[in-house]
């Protein structure tokens, strides 16, 4: 706690400090975003590399008369040493600006609203789950990566506002090869580390691997019932999540969820979707400075609200309700339904059991039509039993079949998806998902 303390003061240092360097009519956002966190990666079931990573930024922006410039500053830790960094960039954003066009779709949010909120869920000492991991894997062919530790976002702008977010979090995203070249993919991630938890989640994945050994199954293109683990369904809610609930993408007639949101075409009533800030590794806060709070996404397999940032409501005389700058929802959480996990084989009779999909892209963008392939532990199910691992695939299919007409059952259990993303930062981005299964799913090639 001590030192996400002392990063808020920090935070706070520099914001007193740029409030009394700005001239009148100069304003300010200034956003933070820092993380201390523990990686180590995996390979052949051994510790090949483990490291810390502690780091902080801020990214400033400077406004004036319309006007508005950016920068994004690496702070040091020393508190002197950030201000003068701060100082200089003050100066650059100054030079800059007089030459930049006046901006039509600025829309600051000049409420001094406060929020803080600190998830301080106890993470487990990395030596602790390092351990845990290796004597699972054990005799395992095993490729993996751990990410942990506590990561702090902030906001604050010259009308006042402040906002201070911290969560702790691991991810264990981890595959486990068969001898023969097929592997598993697999992940456990959290808020608070569980061995039970950890070793259910292990043993599944080695169940199926164990089937992977078997030879594949080759099936010809048609309709199958299926099973989507949560896995597969999150690449799905992935690529709905560019542009579906985007208020500039369904305004401007880009969303793949056009027909949708205009009551078109609708899901299952058992699809409920909310962007769950709360309780979330989000912050509930945009970087652009207005306050989030829970958003229902779908309610009733029905269109509810859209995700809108300043610059969508200042085009479409919208209110923004904090999304972020794409209009891509971070905290996606999906209601469970009645199917019990350990009743998923026998509900699918016979069918596919798909693990993971990949490579998805729109076939057909206005009718949500998704194509893509199944990846690593899919299955060829007969009468409740798994046969055999099925030849890579191709499918093709509309998000309002597979979640509207051909839904037949959500899982109860659902599970958390935390984004694997390491790029310049660890993401907060994550998703609590069902599995689903579906009456046809159509195969192509």
């Amino acid at each position: 706690m001590s030192t996400v303390n002392n990063q808020a003061r920090a935070f706070k240092a520099l914001v007193d400090w740029l409030r009394d360097a700005l001239r009148e009519p100069e304003q300010f956002t200034l956003g933070y975003a820092a993380e201390s966190s523990a990686f180590v990666r995996f390979n052949h079931g051994k510790v090949r590399q483990a490291g810390q990573v502690q780091q902080a930024n801020v990214s400033f922006k400077l406004i004036d008369d319309g006007r508005h410039a950016d920068l994004q500053i690496t702070l040091s830790g020393d508190p002197e040493a950030d201000v003068q960094r701060l100082s200089e960039g003050l100066q650059q954003l100054r030079e800059t600006l007089p030459l930049l066009p006046r901006d039509p779709y600025l829309l600051l949010n000049h409420n001094h609203w406060q929020s803080n909120n600190v998830q301080d869920h106890p993470l487990p000492d990395t030596e602790q789950a390092v351990a845990e991991i290796t004597r699972a894997a054990e005799g395992l062919d095993l490729v993996g990566f751990y990410a942990a530790g506590p990561i702090s976002r902030g906001f604050a702008s010259s009308s006042g506002a402040f906002g201070w977010h911290q969560a702790n979090s691991f991810n264990f995203d981890f595959s486990l090869f068969h001898e023969n070249g097929q592997a598993v993919k697999a992940s456990y991630a959290g808020h608070e580390w569980s061995s039970d938890g950890f070793a259910r989640r292990f043993e599944q994945a080695r169940e199926q691997l164990e089937f992977l050994g078997r030879p594949l199954r080759t099936l010809p293109p048609g309709e199958y019932r299926a099973y989507l683990a949560p896995a597969a369904l999150e690449e799905i809610m992935g690529m709905l999540s560019w542009g579906g609930f985007s208020a500039q993408a369904i305004a401007s007639k880009q969303s793949p969820l056009q027909k949708f949101y205009a009551g078109e075409a609708h899901f299952s009533p058992n699809v409920w979707l909310t962007e769950q800030v709360s309780g979330s590794l989000s912050p509930a806060f945009s970087d652009e400075g207005y306050p989030r709070d829970d958003l229902g996404l779908i309610a009733k397999g029905t269109a509810n609200a859209r995700l809108i940032n300043s610059r969508s409501a200042a085009e479409y005389g919208l209110a923004a309700n904090g999304a972020s700058r794409y209009e891509y929802p971070t905290a996606l959480d999906m209601q469970g339904g009645q199917l019990e996990q350990k009743y998923i084989l026998e509900e699918l009779g016979t069918g596919l059991y798909i693990s993971n999909l990949w490579y998805l892209n729109y076939s057909d963008q206005p009718a949500a039509r998704l194509t893509g392939m199944t990846r690593f532990a899919t299955f060829w199910v007969e009468n409740g039993q798994i046969q055999a691992p099925v030849s890579t695939m191709r499918f093709d299919d509309s998000v309002y079949s597979l979640l509207g007409s051909q839904l037949e059952a959500l899982t109860r259990e659902r599970e958390l998806l935390l984004s694997a993303s390491t790029y310049s930062q660890r993401a907060t981005a994550s998703m609590l998902l069902p599995g689903a299964l579906v009456k046809r799913l159509t195969l192509t090639l």
